[in-house]
């Protein structure tokens, strides 16, 4: 084995105006989180623990999109999602519709190890967050000022927002130019920029472990479900790796993208960064998205094929780094 491994993202696709502080403010809490994760291997706990304890950090804190300062639905209300994968066995969960749940990645690990399912939603999910007696605040907690302001300039401009938080004008986001602006699903979208959060992990056993959670798109449709809670999508881990994804989530969910990571290391022999490369190119068509992952025997790696995506990684032999920019 080669030692442990962690990744983090806050999200693909990124504003290039975005202001110094922000990107600051990104860095911070992507290093906060990391140095958490690495702390906690250090003290020998397992890549699932982990990643749970990560993703709860990232909802905790309103910066990025999940949990709290999540992104509002048409009807200005929030509707969370997430879910995790223990690698060692392929056991999942994942939730979506969560309104009142304060870490929703945590009721996703309850979904795997307190019920006989994989994935429960909306009121199903919520009843069974009572039943285990997890912490629940009123959806106004996770609504933001800021959250309201730019739905209002979403119904506007009649559009769904991707980047929720920077206001931009035009398509000039990830490089997509005004004259081809970015579509979903063949409908146009003003802004791509993302803020998922996920974290991917390999302990120092090669038990490999991910966890993705988001507040899903500004304006979208209430009910809509995106990549972040479906295996194999924007989740998955097995024997081999452990991988997150973020973007366009009708892309990410037409590739199959996090397990594609997986089958092209198994099956075409790839190594981790190779297979990373290989799905970013091949398997979005033309949608945009990004993604971490770590491997069995170490290796941290990461990808995307727009302008940018916070992220952060570290391995147990001293690397560390966290970025935005490609």
């Amino acid at each position: 084995m080669g030692g442990w491994a962690i990744a983090v993202h806050g999200g693909a696709g990124v504003d290039p105006n975005l202001p110094p502080q922000r990107q600051e403010q990104a860095k911070q809490l992507l290093t906060r989180c990391l140095n958490l994760g690495i702390s906690s291997l250090r003290s020998n706990a397992s890549a699932l623990d982990v990643v749970e304890l990560v993703v709860r950090e990232l909802e905790t804190d309103p910066l990025f999109n999940s949990g709290r300062g999540s992104a509002l639905t048409e009807k200005g209300t929030v509707e969370m999602e997430a879910s995790i994968m223990d690698g060692s066995n392929r056991r999942c969960g994942a939730v979506s519709g969560l309104t009142t749940v304060k870490n929703p990645i945590s009721l996703a690990r309850l979904v795997m190890d307190k019920s006989p399912h994989s994935y429960l939603a909306f009121n199903g999910a919520e009843e069974f967050a009572r039943q285990q007696g997890v912490e629940v605040v009123e959806n106004e907690y996770f609504v933001t000022p800021e959250n309201v302001g730019m739905l209002k300039l979403a119904k506007e401009a009649n559009t769904i927002l991707f980047d929720y938080r920077i206001p931009t004008v035009g398509y000039d986001s990830c490089g997509v130019g005004a004259e081809s602006p970015l579509q979903m699903n063949g409908l146009p979208i003003s802004v791509y920029a993302p803020e998922t959060v996920g974290c991917v992990v390999v302990d120092k056993e090669g038990r490999c472990a991910a966890a993705t959670s988001t507040g899903g798109l500004m304006n979208k449709m209430s009910g809509r479900i995106g990549d972040s809670p479906l295996i194999g999508a924007g989740t998955y881990a097995c024997g081999v790796c452990g991988v997150s994804c973020t973007g366009e989530g009708e892309a990410i969910i037409r590739g199959t993208l996090a397990r594609e990571v997986a089958a092209v290391m198994e099956y075409k022999g790839l190594q981790l960064q190779q297979a990373v490369d290989f799905v970013i190119n091949h398997r979005l068509d033309e949608g945009k998205a990004g993604l971490i992952a770590v491997s069995n025997t170490g290796d941290v790696a990461y990808g995307f094929n727009c302008n940018a995506m916070f992220r952060g990684c570290a391995t147990e032999d001293g690397f560390m780094e966290v970025g935005i920019w490609d």
